[in-house]
């Protein structure tokens, strides 16, 4: 709803250089036996629909926010900020990490699934009736009355989005992602068309409100009705501890990673005050929340397949590196760029000398993107491989070394604390990879080989990037930014055409683009 800041030991490892490991690599079809597509293509079609879906609803997103700024006034969105703010912690306990349970689930009856709405369903309820409760105190923390009257109507959707969470689960289960994208796109036009509605009739900040209710009753709708399913009653002699354990894990690890996730602003506002914070937020906006929505789709298909092929090592291994691939090359050259061509891009969409302090810190955080993105397929074996606690081990730790780091980088201002902020992933991906070989079965020396392709084809994206800009620092920003893509991506070709390892790579991917092209032909 609201945004909130990610057995035995390992044996027969597969390695990339074997022919065994490339071969699985290149090709991971049709290892489900009985269906009508191989998982390959399920999961190749699966990115395209997901990948055109979050496009489309950024995309919205963008557009709502240039509509309705002509509407309302920055009050208004103000208002609405705190009252977000708030609850965002609320929110963590809505899924309680049911949802991730349920996909990732070997088997999951029917009475099981009931028991998961209801208990989702329950939790919407009992934090709607809280955070309704509550609202007198949220506004005393602000001083701003009028919040009492917006958490309250606010609280709704935590009903709607707690009967909605198993349905999303469902389809996500399923790989209805077609699905799952008319929701997420649907749902806000026709609340950016409510908004607008209610803004020209003279709403005020009600039209935001509203349009937070229109969104999340217009998924409900549309995910229920693409699920195909009602619940039953509940039965309390179906198990459902194994699913409450791995949901709780879940949720612990979403509270750690949400304080270290928030550690930097509130250190950044307390020790070097409102400008240098407004600076470092611009730079985390323009870069950080576009990275996480981008992420987010490849998530959501990546963890059902994985979840259906999890008891076979070669196809698990063979997926996750291809997915560390795709995934890591294509973010770490976007990422890549932008840490080099940081200067032109602020210019482009912030412009003004005002802004100038934003260049250093979008560079640096572009950085910590291309390290945070090594170990994500990390976070895929854990989901699937049910090893909740061990994530939940993982995030301690990773975020207490954010935490110390950004605490010393503090002492020399924001740049100290972009700087923490880039280095702590750069420190603790590695032992993402050698934790969990200690407890399931991972190509490690493959993944970790990957990755430092990844960092290597970035550093040139980089290089490549910073160099044009500098040539053309006179140059409209527009050009820049596009020389750099140029020159980037000659670079990176020319890097993939020399070298056999990379050149493996970049197959990889296009086999991948193969794959969803062909699906999206059919």
């Amino acid at each position: 709803m609201f945004s909130v800041h990610v057995s035995e030991p390992a044996r027969d490892e597969l390695s990339v250089g074997s022919s065994r490991s490339e071969g699985i690599l290149l090709d991971v079809s049709d290892r489900e036996e009985g269906q009508g597509k191989s998982l390959a293509q399920s999961a190749a079609s699966g990115i395209l629909v997901t990948m055109t879906g979050q496009v489309l609803r950024i995309a919205v997103q963008v557009l709502s926010v240039a509509i309705l700024a002509r509407l309302l006034s920055p009050t208004d969105y103000g208002l609405l900020a705190m009252v977000a703010a708030v609850i965002g912690v609320a929110d963590i306990f809505r899924d309680f990490g049911l949802s991730t349970a349920a996909i990732q689930a070997k088997t999951l009856s029917r009475a099981q699934r009931t028991n998961l709405f209801w208990i989702n369903s329950g939790i919407g309820l009992i934090l709607a009736i809280a955070v309704f409760a509550l609202a007198p105190v949220i506004a005393s923390i602000y001083r701003q009355p009028a919040l009492v009257d917006i958490a309250q109507v606010l609280s709704v959707t935590f009903v709607l989005n707690g009967v909605a969470t198993q349905y999303r689960a469902d389809l996500n289960r399923k790989l209805a992602f077609s699905t799952l994208a008319v929701a997420d796109v649907a749902s806000p036009i026709v609340a950016l068309g409510g908004a607008v509605w209610l803004a020209l009739s003279g709403a005020g900040l009600w039209a935001l409100v509203g349009q937070q209710l229109i969104q999340y009753s217009v998924m409900l709708v549309i995910v229920a009705w693409g699920a195909r399913w009602l619940p039953g009653l509940p039965r309390t002699s179906v198990p459902m501890d194994g699913m409450l354990r791995f949901g709780w894990n879940i949720v612990v690890t979403q509270l750690i990673n949400y304080v270290s996730n928030n550690a930097d602003y509130f250190i950044i506002g307390l020790r070097s005050g409102a400008v240098a914070l407004g600076n470092y937020s611009r730079a985390f906006q323009l870069l950080m929340n576009p990275l996480n929505q981008v992420r987010s789709p490849i998530t959501r298909v990546a963890i059902p397949v994985l979840a259906k092929i999890q008891d076979d090592d070669a196809a698990y291994g063979a997926f996750l590196l291809r997915g560390q691939v795709a995934m890591g090359h294509s973010l770490g050259f976007v990422l890549g760029v932008a840490a080099g061509a940081a200067a032109p891009i602020t210019v482009l969409f912030l412009g003004g000398e005002e802004w100038s302090g934003v260049a250093p810190l979008l560079a640096l955080l572009a950085v910590a993107g291309v390290f945070q993105i090594l170990a994500f397929v990390g976070y895929w074996v854990y989901v699937t491989r049910a090893l909740t606690f061990r994530l939940l081990q993982d995030s301690i730790f990773s975020s207490s070394v954010r935490l110390a780091l950004i605490l010393l980088g503090s002492q020399w201002g924001v740049i100290g604390v972009a700087v923490a902020y880039a280095l702590a992933p750069a420190l603790t991906w590695p032992a993402t990879f050698w934790w969990l070989s200690r407890f399931t079965t991972i190509p490690t020396r493959g993944l970790y080989l990957g990755a430092l392709r990844i960092v290597a084809l970035s550093g040139v994206a980089v290089a490549a990037s910073w160099l044009t800009t500098v040539w053309l620092q006179d140059a409209a920003a527009i050009v820049s930014i596009l020389a750099a893509l140029l020159t980037a991506g000659l670079a990176c070709a020319v890097v993939c055409a020399a070298l056999p390892p990379f050149r493996r790579d970049a197959l990889a991917i296009l086999d991948v683009a193969r794959r969803m092209a062909r699906r999206s032909s059919r």
